[in-house]
């Protein structure tokens, strides 16, 4: 089964991180992406851009709502996301237990992904 590991965290933290943290956090990135890529479970994922560069469409009578910004007001954002082959939940939580983020407060949200057949 395929899971979406959804990447959260308070982006001024990340903004705010000493330049020593900052490399460290990089490159502990860099070793996890790559533990995926190794475990031959990765299937996709990407970062993303700040949530202020986000636009949110809404429908009102069938009429284009558009804002700036993401679609909920909260202090944590998407920050990106992997997509893992896992065996189940145990396994997908595991995958996810060791994202670099989760030290600096940041959270990962695990959802199973719905196979379009």
């Amino acid at each position: 089964m395929r899971y979406m590991l959804l990447i959260t965290g308070d982006e001024n933290n990340l903004n705010n991180l000493p330049e020593p943290r900052l490399s460290q956090r990089h490159a502990a990135w860099g070793t996890y992406t790559q533990a995926l890529v190794d475990s031959g479970k990765l299937r996709g994922g990407e970062r993303l851009r700040p949530a202020a560069s986000a636009t949110t469409l809404r429908l009102d009578g069938g009429k284009r709502l558009l804002s700036d910004g993401p679609f909920a007001e909260t202090k944590e954002q998407l920050g990106g996301y992997y997509i893992v082959e896992a065996d189940n939940l145990d396994q997908a939580v595991d995958m996810a237990a060791t994202m670099p983020h989760l030290e600096d407060g940041g959270g990962v949200e695990i959802r199973p992904i719905w196979e379009l057949s």
